[in-house]
């Protein structure tokens, strides 16, 4: 998979669990992708969340590992 194939199925991936994070006041955006380590920036509600990193990893980790299974891991830089 390319790089581009790689970025919409991580793009996609965002956006099959947005709107649970929305329907939460939060969101997600997409930061970067490098060597198979997705970085994420948790938005509104999410930043102050404390079951923020659960959903993370629960949630957006494993929706990505779906559309995307060669990435390792997902990372939050808010």
């Amino acid at each position: 998979m390319n790089t581009e194939e790689l970025q919409k199925n991580v793009e996609n991936a965002l956006e099959e669990i947005r709107p649970f994070l929305l329907s939460d006041g939060g969101n997600i955006s997409l930061v970067s992708i490098e060597n198979n380590i997705v970085t994420v920036k948790l938005e509104g509600a999410c930043v102050g969340c404390n079951v923020n990193q659960m959903t993370l990893k629960n949630g957006v980790e494993a929706t990505v590992k779906k559309h995307a299974p060669q990435i390792e891991s997902v990372i939050d830089v808010s």
